[in-house]
């Protein structure tokens, strides 16, 4: 349900994009399958979307919980711009509510002190370019749902040459996913488990929207897109539900979509859970790799062999990895094997970056006070 806030604006808010106006006088936000039904100065379940006057709005516009500048490995994607620095940034609030949520100090914020950095669309292309990130990522929370804000700044990074990834659950809908990832480059979407049950017990949502946003990605734009799996003991674990997503994955994305098994670690409402036992992880890999996924990759744990990228056709290391670290570089400027020259699928441009496992924070202007 949404949550009330007292009748006033919302400072700092600008128009929000896809709603519309129901027959009984409220506003039905439409970015996200829940589709708020909202009067007067109420917010949707995501906290930053709300009604004021006979519109949505979006509360966040250029306000986040900080910036830092990460390796690419880190979104993850193993496949995109290899070795080169992001500049990473969310909000605050979700549009999903997962009882195991790793970062829900954010993406649970309701506290606007939560954002404690403000930045226009100008000013992150600028950093990004000023610092030697080949792209930008919206991350930390679920962008879907400060889609202005992301779209808006997308717009000033294609500007400057800069590339845009989406970290996100996938959890929108058909117009809102078509606006949103018309500006983005790469995507790594978080397909949490294979179960309706999973979804609605523990993220009270459903897994339908994100398959669908799965296939409209591979399939009806250019997004370089890999998965990843964050695997709970007990909850999705079990090699039934491994190789029923593996198979749906090889069957309606294809065989050289990656995919990241990572371990959960106890949080938030799930303190009771132990950690996943990397041979959890090790081996959902291998039944990955079995049901014919060529890039697998485990995550959370530290596994060189198991996070070094492999050629489908002759099986040598093409880009060998120690957490972050790039160790072993065998692909040639245009993404083929050193060694026996098959195509490995990927956005690779000339050499590696040598950005390596550092992370730097960026600091920008605290937001004025409401």
């Amino acid at each position: 349900m949404p949550d009330s806030a007292p009748l006033e604006t919302f400072p700092g808010a600008v128009p929000g994009r896809h709603w519309h106006m129901l027959d009984d006088g409220r506003v039905q936000c439409d970015v996200c399958p829940r589709l708020c039904k909202l009067h007067e100065g109420q917010r949707g379940l995501c906290f930053v979307r709300a009604r004021q006057g006979d519109a949505m709005v979006l509360t966040t516009w250029g306000r986040s919980s900080g910036f830092c500048i990460d390796p690419i490995e880190k979104k993850p994607l193993a496949h995109f711009l290899p070795g080169t620095p992001v500049l990473s940034f969310g909000t605050a609030g979700c549009n999903l509510t997962c009882k195991f949520c790793q970062n829900w100090d954010i993406s649970k914020s309701r506290e606007f002190d939560k954002l404690q950095a403000q930045a226009t669309p100008e000013m992150i292309a600028e950093a990004a370019a000023r610092t030697g990130c080949r792209s930008v990522a919206y991350t930390y929370n679920d962008p879907v749902i400060f889609l202005e804000y992301a779209v808006d700044v997308a717009r000033a990074c294609h500007a400057r040459g800069l590339k845009n990834v989406a970290v996100t659950a996938g959890y929108v809908c058909a117009e809102a996913r078509r606006d949103f990832f018309e500006h983005m480059d790469a995507a790594n979407v978080d397909l949490k488990a294979f179960t309706e049950d999973f979804y609605k017990r523990l993220c009270t949502a459903e897994l339908a929207p994100i398959l669908e946003t799965l296939e409209y990605l591979v399939h009806e734009t250019g997004v370089w897109t890999e998965i990843t799996d964050l695997l709970i003991p007990g909850e999705n674990d079990s090699d039934d539900e491994i190789q029923a997503m593996c198979r749906w994955i090889v069957d309606h994305l294809g065989r050289d979509v990656p995919i990241h098994f990572s371990a959960f670690h106890p949080d938030w409402k799930m303190l009771d859970t132990p950690p996943t036992p990397p041979e959890t992880l090790r081996r959902a890999r291998r039944i990955a790799l079995d049901a014919g996924i060529r890039y697998a990759y485990v995550g959370n744990v530290h596994d060189p062999a198991a996070d070094s990228t492999y050629c489908h056709a002759c099986g040598a290391m093409v880009i060998g990895r120690d957490w972050y670290q790039l160790s072993t570089w065998n692909l040639t400027d245009d993404g083929r094997c050193g060694s026996c020259g098959a195509p490995c699928a990927g956005v690779f441009d000339g050499p590696p970056g040598d950005w390596g496992r550092k992370r730097q924070p960026i600091r920008f202007p605290a937001p004025a006070p409401a």
